[in-house]
């Protein structure tokens, strides 16, 4: 059978408070039932699908952001998700390819996973 959609992402941290806390007020993910596990971490949810799981406990990859490139969400309120990484001293790259495509919004986790969100082309930006 062929893959039919993404499920979700799991990540290394050494500091489940702080990611958790990362997700939620930046992206709007919400912790929610996950299985008990031995180790520490969490599910974090975007409506009613665990789209990104955080396990705490083990040792990071050096450099940081070991195999997998970069995450990628689709997003709306790109004005607003700015103001929030200006708010917590995020620095992040936004970038259009061509009028047609998505803006693209990057930046890092505090574990060092690469964040894309991306917004559609018709989407305000700030000036």
């Amino acid at each position: 059978m062929p893959a039919t959609a993404m499920n979700h992402f799991t990540i290394l941290t050494d500091d489940v408070d702080s990611t958790i806390r990362f997700y939620r007020d930046i992206l709007g993910l919400e912790p929610g039932e996950r299985p008990p596990f031995s180790s520490p971490g969490a599910w974090l949810y975007a409506r009613d699908v665990a789209v990104l799981h955080v396990i705490g406990g083990k040792p990071l990859p050096e450099p940081r952001e070991g195999v997998i490139d970069h995450m990628a969400f689709s997003a709306t309120g790109l004005i607003d998700t700015i103001k929030k990484l200006t708010e917590h001293n995020i620095d992040y790259s936004l970038r259009q390819l061509r009028a047609i495509d998505p803006w693209q919004l990057f930046f890092f986790d505090p574990s060092g996973a690469k964040v894309e969100l991306d917004y559609p082309p018709e989407e305000k930006t700030p000036e």
